[in-house]
């Protein structure tokens, strides 16, 4: 059956899937063989491409089974599209392949298949900002308790926490963005010096990497593993700021706060009363992956000789399950925060839980004047005490209601700070472009095409757009 996603519900099903799958894997593969035979010998490039843009005559399963023999799947893959290019032009046959090494094709596939993920991310990104902008600007002056360790600590308003998870959401994209203009092909050949191309080499991979749409890199990266790095420390980052979101709608929607609820939650197996909040834990559970799936593709930048035994093999599964989980967080918080259900009532009903505990901060600054701060602090905390032994209000404690001066502090509404001014400043910062984009499955061989995401895309103004 292979990997249907049966343990992954955060990704099974989304577009990240399809894009990551081992279909796509396979035609990454063919696309880079393809564009290698075109920039030696356009003719020869021709039929194999021709070749490669039918994928499904090749055998998944036997490409991965053949692979052990040789540690990775191009080996068997260059063999039957050999053979394929023979059945339709035998000259053309021994183009393929031709002064490439298997990284070569690997590398530049795990590219293409990041570049198209990361696409799919960003947009999500972006529908996730935008959802959470018209939260924030909707709710900006609604309090609710602001808590720090776990605790009700001063009065902020959840227009504030929704523009704070918007702007990790905007750093996260912007990370995205930069990445993804600057993945590049991979082409070096045996051990990097481009020897089997002659002179010509430089100039091959130039045209090797327009042909993929890809950036050109200064030099071949089979053992300088930055781009691998930099995908890896993005998708954590990512997975990081949405989990972020996560944990937040987690802790705010449990029965006892009721402060927020997913729009459609999920159904228990055994309990028919709960709408469990089900895209949160989803996310919530990509967050957790992600860092440790990141760390393996750091730990390959220690990569021993031109090409190395081991750190580059380690790669394909972490960064493949990297960019799924990602994807699916990024796909799940799109809905999540389009969705949300905020409950401005049970805010408002948290903040006087503690009888105007929350507002100690407040009524210390007021009498800080007359008593001094340090003695100020004292009698509030001393009040403080009082009041949650007794079970009173703060402001029906004996110690402060001497001073009536102090009623009209005991208002929560009226000390948000500046949370509104601060969400306003928040919003005025706007979503950034992705950049070029590749499609989300170009046949082998074919141009990158239009940006799907934004028309000011220079990739959307045609082939002379700089």
């Amino acid at each position: 059956m292979g990997d249907a996603g049966l343990l992954a519900p955060v990704w099974a099903g989304t577009l990240v899937e399809a894009a990551t799958d081992d279909r796509a894997f396979l035609e990454a593969m063919l696309a880079a063989e393809a564009a290698l035979a075109r920039v030696q010998d356009p003719a020869a490039g021709e039929t194999v491409t021709a070749v490669a843009r039918a994928a499904d005559r090749f055998d998944v399963r036997s490409l991965a089974s053949r692979a052990r023999a040789g540690g990775n799947p191009v080996i068997p893959l260059v063999a039957d599209l050999t053979a394929a290019v023979a059945e339709v032009a035998p000259e053309h046959a021994e183009s393929v392949h031709r002064g490439a090494t298997s990284q070569d094709i690997v590398d530049s596939a795990l590219m293409l298949v990041a570049a198209r993920s990361l696409d799919l991310v960003a947009a999500d990104l972006e529908r996730t900002a935008d959802a959470l902008g018209a939260l924030a600007a909707a709710h900006r002056t609604t309090p609710m308790p602001g808590r720090t360790l776990t605790q009700h600590a001063v009065p902020t308003t959840f227009g504030l926490k929704a523009a704070g998870w918007r702007a990790l959401v905007l750093d996260a994209h912007e990370r995205v963005a930069r990445v993804r203009a600057s993945l590049p092909a991979q082409l070096g050949g045996a051990a990097g010096t481009l020897a089997a191309f002659g002179e010509a080499g430089p100039g091959y991979v130039a045209a090797y990497a327009r042909e993929l749409g890809l950036v050109e890199p200064v030099l071949p990266w089979h053992v300088l593993r930055t781009p691998v790095a930099d995908l890896g420390s993005v998708l954590a980052f990512c997975a990081g700021a949405l989990g972020k979101i996560a944990a937040d709608v987690l802790v705010l929607s449990r029965t006892e706060i009721g402060e927020l609820a997913e729009g459609t939650g999920g159904g228990s197996s055994a309990m028919p009363h709960k709408s469990n909040p089900v895209r949160a834990t989803l996310i919530a559970s990509a967050a957790r992956q992600v860092p440790a799936l990141a760390a393996v593709l750091l730990g390959s930048l220690a990569a021993e000789d031109e090409r190395p035994a081991g750190a580059w093999h380690a790669e394909w599964l972490p960064l493949r399950e990297a960019l799924r989980l990602t994807g699916g967080a990024a796909s799940a918080a799109a809905g999540l925060c389009a969705e949300l259900v905020v409950r401005p009532d049970r805010m408002r009903a948290n903040l006087d839980m503690t009888g105007g505990l929350m507002l100690t901060e407040r009524v210390a600054a007021a009498l800080a004047p007359r008593l001094g701060r340090a003695e100020a602090r004292r009698a509030v905390a001393e009040a403080a005490r009082r009041a949650s032994e007794q079970g009173v209000p703060l402001a029906q404690e004996p110690g402060l209601t001497q001073d009536p001066g102090l009623a009209a502090l005991f208002d929560p509404t009226q000390y948000l700070g500046s949370a509104p001014a601060l969400v306003d400043r928040a919003l005025s910062r706007a979503c950034g472009p992705v950049g070029a984009l590749v499609p989300t499955r170009p046949s082998p061989g074919a141009s990158p095409g239009r940006c799907p995401q934004r028309d000011d895309c220079p990739q959307s103004q045609g082939d002379d757009a700089p």
